[in-house]
């Protein structure tokens, strides 16, 4: 053998037999720096309370004999005031160690609101019930659409918006985390109801929103854009879904001469244009019931665009001569999607989805966006438009 090659051989090994003791020596500096649990933890309802363990190996945090996370960090919330019983097991190399503590959950001393206690955005998409619920009036500004919004959504005593078609979208919270919990956890309400002639079963006018959710992770007191999740219904996985899905409402021109259409409720079926990301182009059609502007007045710009995910259309012509129009319910997870006391209009926080669709565990929400998911026109009823008339915490009494 080549004397330079036996005199290499030997530092290599020295070398390798360092870097081996160093990277061990990491590993044993990352278990030590975890001291274990503390002997007991405090919080109080609705608030989540963080306990970081940050160590290799598999975690396994449960209360009794239920499972709550197998993260590196454990977020923990209640709605309950009780003490519950913590274990942590964390496996390493086939060594399991276990960890034992408590975490008592006090009431708070100020009562929470179970209903929305704040609205930070309003911006609906056109419509025949825009510049209506809630009212315009001359002069008044995109802000003060939004206080207008805050005066009917917030509280116990809620009035309806609508978000006009589809796009339109209203952003809200509470003043507390919703917990996720076992089950649905919290409500939106709506104007969705049956139609006693409807043939469908849970058929009736029932005009689908989107729900996204967000956890405030950092406590700056407002969504910021990474920490929106999508409530995956039941239509999220089905390929009828559009995701990104984009649309541009042109400003119509108010002083044209009006298009009838063959149907007297048609005043103008070429009154406000739009296209999509899809190369689909139309109009939204004027009717007869509805003579004010159908596009937001306090928004001076000649257009405006607005995203997110599309549903298939759910109104047809039961009637078959368009005096009779049904929408159907989809199973679960949208808004303005079934009546208020039906159980399809309470939300499962577990049912949020990352951008790509995969499901996330968060420890609760603060704030809900709800946009309209439906671009159609249901004939004489006009665009399908999500109203929202409030919602609230399922586990507040």
């Amino acid at each position: 053998m080549d004397r330079k090659i036996l005199k290499i051989i030997p530092a290599v090994l020295v070398i390798f037999l360092l870097t081996g003791m160093s990277g061990c020596k990491s590993d044993r500096d990352e278990e030590s720096s975890f001291k274990g649990l503390e002997e007991s933890y405090t919080i109080n309802r609705f608030k989540v309370l963080n306990i970081p363990a940050n160590v290799p190996g598999k975690l396994t945090w449960s209360i009794k004999d239920s499972i709550i996370s197998e993260g590196s960090e454990l977020d923990f919330i209640s709605p309950y005031a009780k003490t519950y019983p913590l274990t942590l097991k964390i496996e390493q190399n086939g060594n399991v160690k276990t960890y034992q503590s408590t975490i008592s959950v006090n009431k708070e001393t100020d009562s929470y609101s179970k209903y929305i206690a704040s609205v930070l955005d309003f911006r609906p998409a056109i419509g025949q019930f825009t510049n209506e619920i809630p009212e315009y009036l001359a002069g008044n500004t995109a802000n003060t659409m939004l206080q207008k919004a805050r005066e009917s959504l917030i509280g116990s005593n809620s009035t309806m918006i609508s978000l006009g078609g589809f796009g339109g979208y209203v952003v809200f919270g509470f003043d507390h985390t919703i917990p996720n919990m076992n089950g649905r956890d919290f409500k939106i309400l709506g104007n969705a109801f049956w139609g006693n002639n409807a043939n469908d079963p849970r058929s009736g006018s029932c005009e689908p929103g989107i729900i996204m959710v967000a956890y405030d992770r950092n406590k700056n007191g407002k969504p910021d854009d990474n920490e929106w999740y999508e409530i995956a219904g039941s239509e999220y996985f089905k390929n009828t879904t559009v995701k990104n899905y984009s649309i541009t409402y042109f400003k119509p021109n108010e002083t044209k001469l009006p298009v009838p259409g063959s149907e007297p409720w048609q005043t103008d079926i070429e009154y406000i244009k739009w296209q999509d990301n899809q190369g689909n182009t139309g109009f939204k059609t004027k009717n007869e019931f509805h003579d004010h502007s159908y596009f937001p007045l306090w928004i001076s710009d000649a257009s405006y665009s607005l995203s997110g995910t599309k549903l298939q259309n759910n109104f047809y012509d039961q009637s078959g001569n368009g005096s009779y129009w049904i929408g159907r319910s989809y199973d679960f997870g949208y808004a303005d999607n079934a009546p208020n006391n039906d159980e399809a209009s309470n939300i499962d926080i577990s049912w949020a989805v990352d951008k790509s669709g995969k499901y996330v565990k968060l420890p609760g929400i603060d704030f809900v966006k709800v946009h309209t998911g439906i671009n159609q026109e249901a004939g004489w009823l006009g665009e399908v438009s999500t109203e929202v008339a409030g919602a609230y915490d399922l586990y507040i009494k």
